[in-house]
C-alpha cells in the first residue's frame, strides 16, 4: 500500500491534474475535504464545503481527526492518493490540513504539491462558479502557497517522506500530469 498526499491551494488545478493522473496510474482517489464535509454535514455543522473553513478551529481539528481515522480504514488494501490541502486559510489564520495526529494515522509515503502562478489562480477562482471563494490578491495567494510549501516540508520532517513540487500553469496540464505520473512510477 502506497499513500500519496497531493495538495494545492484552491485554484491551482490540483484536482483537475489528479483526475488526469488517475487515468494513467493504479491508485484510488480519496478527497480529504469530502470526507471531512460528510462528517461535519452529518453532525449538522455545515451546509456547504465552503462553510468548512469558517468553523471554529477546535471543531475543524476534531473533524480532521475523525476523517483521518476513516481514510486510514479506506486505504488498507489499495494504493491511495489523498487530494487535500496542506493549509487551510481561515478567518483566524492558517490551519494545518494534516496535523501530527492526522499524519500519524495516515502514514503517507510521498507529498506532491501542485502550484500555479498567483495571477492564474485568481483567474481560475473567478471562473469557478461551483464554489463561493473569498476574494484574494496575488500577494495573499503567494503567501498561501509559501505557507503550504513550508507546511509540506514540516510534514516531511515528521514522516520522512519526500516533497515534490509540480507546476500546473495555464496550458501546462499535460506536463503537470506527466510529471506526477513519473513521480508515482
Amino acid at each position: 500500500m502506497n499513500i500519496v498526499v497531493l495538495a494545492g491551494i484552491p485554484g491551482t488545478g490540483s484536482t483537475t491534474v489528479l483526475n488526469e493522473v488517475l487515468e494513467q496510474v493504479d491508485y484510488v482517489n480519496i478527497n480529504y475535504g469530502n470526507v471531512m464535509f460528510d462528517i461535519a454535514s452529518e453532525k449538522g455543522l455545515v451546509e456547504t464545503r465552503d462553510d468548512m473553513r469558517k468553523l471554529d478551529p477546535s471543531i475543524q481539528k476534531d473533524v480532521q481527526k475523525q476523517a483521518a481515522e476513516k481514510i486510514h480504514e479506506m486505504a488498507q488494501d489499495d494504493n491511495v492518493i489523498i487530494d487535500t490541502h496542506c493549509t487551510i486559510k481561515t478567518p483566524k489564520g492558517f490551519l494545518p490540513g494534516l496535523p501530527v495526529w492526522v499524519l500519524d494515522q495516515l502514514q503517507p509515503n510521498q507529498f506532491i504539491l501542485v502550484e500555479a502562478e498567483p495571477s492564474e489562480i485568481i483567474f481560475r477562482r473567478l471562473n469557478d462558479e461551483s464554489r463561493v471563494r473569498d476574494v484574494e490578491y496575488t500577494d495573499d495567494i503567494d503567501l498561501h502557497q509559501k505557507m503550504s510549501r513550508a507546511t509540506a516540508m514540516a510534514y516531511a520532517v515528521q514522516t520522512g517522506c519526500t516533497v515534490a513540487i509540480v507546476q500546473n500553469n495555464d496550458n501546462g496540464l499535460e506536463k503537470a500530469v506527466s510529471d506526477i505520473v513519473d513521480i508515482l512510477s
